[in-house]
C-alpha cells in the first residue's frame, strides 16, 4: 500500500533531497538550496511516498507571488521504483494541496534526457511551455578570463556596496519581462524581492556583482551557492541602454574568477532556448551543453483545467 506523507522535519527533508539528487545528479543541491527555494515561495509542501516503509520518491509543490494560481511542481521517483503508482500518488497529493489553495494548474520540469517522465506528463494532459538549455563550465585547469568592463563601468560586489540593493531591483524591474516565457510576470515589491531572491541561504553578497556607471546601477549578476563545489548563475541582467557594450560579459567573467578563487570546480546555468544573446555569450565563455529542462503546464488532477 502506497503512503504519501508530508515531510515532518529535517530528517524527512534530507531523505527527499537524497531522492532528488539521485535522480538529478547533474543538478545536485544542498539542503541550504532547498531552504532557499522554500524561503522564496509563498507556500510550499514536500512529500515522501513509501511502499511498506520503503522510500519510492518525493514530490515538491511551491506557489510563488508572481503566479499565485500555478504550483511549481517537482515529482521525482527513483528509477528502480517507477511504474508502481508512486508518481501518480504524488500527483494526486500535490493536486489536492494545490486545489485547497485556489491554484488552477501545475508546472513541472522534466530533464531533456528523460523521455519516460516526459511521456508520463504528456499522458496526463501536460503541454510544453518552454525549454531551457543546460550549460556547464568546468573550471578545472582553465585560465581566469579577462573581466575588464567597458569604459565608464566599474564592477563592485554587493558586500562592498550594500546600499545598492534598490538599484539592482530597478534593473530587475526593467529587464525581467525581456526573459522569454516571463513577459507577463511583474517583479515583486522591493521588500518581497529582497527576501525571496537576494537574502536566501544560497545567496551571498560576496558572490553578487554590480555594474556601476558613476553611481547608477546598470547591471548585476549573482551566483547561487547550491552545492559544495558547484555554483549556479542565478541572474545576469543589464539595462537595455547598456546592452551590447560588454557589461554582461564583464559580469560573468567576474563571477567565473570569483568561483575559481573560492575553490569551485563547476559553474552551471540554464537559459531559455529563445534567449539568443545570453546563449551566445555563454558559448564564447566556454560553457558546454549539459542536460536541459522541458517545462510543461497541466491540470490539477480532479480539479479545474488549466487556462
Amino acid at each position: 500500500m502506497l503512503e504519501v506523507r508530508a515531510c515532518a522535519g529535517e530528517p524527512d527533508e534530507l531523505t527527499s533531497l537524497e531522492v532528488y539528487n539521485t535522480v538529478w545528479p547533474h543538478d545536485a543541491v544542498t539542503i541550504d538550496a532547498v531552504h532557499s527555494f522554500r524561503h522564496s515561495a509563498r507556500d510550499y509542501i514536500d512529500y515522501l511516498v513509501r511502499d511498506d516503509g520503503v522510500i519510492l520518491g518525493s514530490g515538491v509543490g511551491a506557489i510563488f507571488a508572481y503566479r499565485t494560481r500555478r504550483v511549481v511542481t517537482l515529482i521525482t521517483v527513483l528509477a528502480g521504483h517507477r511504474r508502481r503508482g508512486a508518481g501518480t500518488a504524488l500527483y494526486e497529493s500535490i493536486s489536492m494541496w494545490a486545489s485547497a489553495r485556489g491554484a488552477r494548474e501545475l508546472e513541472v520540469p522534466v530533464s531533456s534526457n528523460d523521455p519516460e517522465s516526459l511521456s508520463f506528463a504528456q499522458r496526463r494532459g501536460f503541454t510544453e511551455e518552454r525549454r531551457e538549455v543546460g550549460l556547464v563550465l568546468s573550471l578545472a585547469g582553465i585560465s581566469p578570463p579577462q573581466a575588464q568592463p567597458p569604459a565608464g563601468i566599474e564592477i563592485v560586489t554587493w558586500a562592498q556596496r550594500p546600499e545598492l540593493a534598490r538599484g539592482m531591483y530597478e534593473v530587475d524591474v526593467e529587464t525581467h519581462t525581456d526573459i522569454p516565457g516571463f513577459e507577463d510576470i511583474a517583479v515583486e515589491p522591493f521588500d518581497d524581492w529582497m527576501a525571496h531572491h537576494m537574502q536566501r541561504p544560497a545567496d551571498s553578497p560576496e558572490a553578487t556583482f554590480i555594474a556601476l556607471a558613476g553611481e547608477d546601477v546598470v547591471g548585476f549578476a549573482k551566483l547561487s551557492l547550491t552545492a559544495p563545489t558547484a555554483a549556479g548563475h542565478a541572474m545576469t541582467a543589464v539595462k537595455r541602454a547598456w546592452r551590447g557594450r560588454g557589461v554582461a560579459r564583464a559580469l560573468k567573467a567576474t563571477e567565473i574568477n570569483w568561483a575559481l578563487a573560492n575553490g569551485y570546480t563547476e559553474l552551471h546555468t540554464s537559459n531559455e532556448e529563445r534567449n539568443a544573446p545570453i546563449n551566445r555569450l555563454n558559448a564564447r565563455l566556454g560553457y558546454r551543453p549539459g542536460i536541459g529542462r522541458i517545462y510543461l503546464v497541466g491540470p490539477i488532477l480532479g480539479g479545474l483545467s488549466m487556462r
